[in-house]
């Protein structure tokens, strides 16, 4: 009787072992997963990577999966109607749509925002591939606009193209084209200044309609400093900003520091973001992205330091944390 129950609770001490055993494998497993999951935002696929399955509605609702392409390469971009990179790219590539179809690539955008104003920057450009709505997996984490090149199997095809001059140059490649045409302008080819204007530069003047109709301009803020902050009214980061600037300017209005936002988009969308913010300082609307090209940076929210003379003083302050201590150090050095 004795060996029986000593065999009873050997047993039982070996299929708790085993278990113990068994949970301490699947916790690591699940540990690696966790891990993988982690890193897999920044994770670029290798070339002959298959890229993930996907169905993402188009700007009429319809449902298209990637799978409907194979046969065909595709270059899939990644996109956002608030990118001003995507936007300074927009026509480039719908010149290219033809010569990308004889050479049997797909061009296919993958989009964040809405309907409306994919369907209106479409228009404006003349961009007829099809916009999905939705991010794959394998972009999340890069930004806009990146894209890959897939082949007839959706396989990874190139390395991930990061920013307009890369998408566009291969897109260039996938349409059978080494060199831009004679006569033509790229932007991959340009000189634009993409990371803001250096101090010391003379500030780009503009004379631009606030929300409430008056035209704002940049010589009526001669004689005082000017934080002028380029902001969109779909732009989260620029939402937590917005308590922040309201202080600012209130505690700083009469101590020779001026705030004048920029904005883009429709004039009555940025009318009801500065009522809902309660700002006081003047809120200007550029055209698309004119204002910021002249200032060289089309993230948002930035900012530039303007001195009295008209003249950048400081480095541009990309981001609210940056932006905040731009504000602050020279307002206190005034005080």
């Amino acid at each position: 009787m004795l060996w029986g129950v000593v065999g009873v609770v050997a047993l039982m001490l070996l299929v708790l072992y085993q278990l113990v055993r068994q949970h301490g494998r699947l916790l690591l497993r699940l540990e690696a997963l966790e891990r993988a999951a982690e890193g897999a935002d920044d994770r670029e696929l290798a070339v002959g990577d298959v890229f993930g399955s996907f169905r993402l509605p188009d700007l009429d609702g319809r449902e298209v999966a990637l799978e409907a392409y194979r046969g065909r390469k595709v270059l899939l971009v990644s996109w956002s109607p608030s990118c001003g990179f995507c936007d300074m790219i927009g026509g480039d590539l719908a010149q290219l749509e033809d010569k990308l179809a004889k050479h049997g690539t797909a061009l296919v955008l993958t989009s964040y925002g809405d309907v409306e104003r994919n369907r209106a920057l479409a228009e404006e450009h003349g961009l007829r591939c099809p916009i999905l709505l939705g991010e794959p997996a394998e972009f999340d984490g890069h930004g806009t606009p990146v894209a890959y090149l897939l082949d007839e199997q959706g396989q990874v095809a190139e390395p991930l193209a990061h920013g307009s001059d890369e998408v566009l140059a291969l897109a260039r490649r996938a349409a059978g084209r080494k060199r831009r045409p004679a006569g033509g302008r790229s932007l991959a080819d340009s000189r634009i200044v993409r990371d803001g204007l250096p101090p010391g530069n003379p500030a780009p003047a503009f004379a631009l309609p606030d929300v409430t109709g008056r035209t704002v301009t940049l010589d009526e803020f001669r004689g005082r400093r000017l934080l002028l902050v380029f902001s969109d009214p779909n732009c989260g980061p620029c939402d937590a900003l917005a308590p922040d600037l309201v202080e600012l300017d209130r505690r700083h209005r009469d101590n020779n520091l001026a705030v004048v936002m920029v904005g883009r988009g429709d004039l009555d969308e940025n009318l009801r973001k500065a009522q809902q913010h309660g700002f006081e300082f003047p809120v200007v609307v550029q055209d698309r992205w004119k204002l910021s090209k002249q200032y060289g940076i089309f993230a948002t929210p930035v900012a530039f330091l303007i001195d009295e003379k008209g003249v950048i003083a400081e480095p541009v302050a990309v981001g609210g944390d940056a932006i905040r201590r731009l504000a602050e150090e020279p307002a206190v050095r005034e005080e």
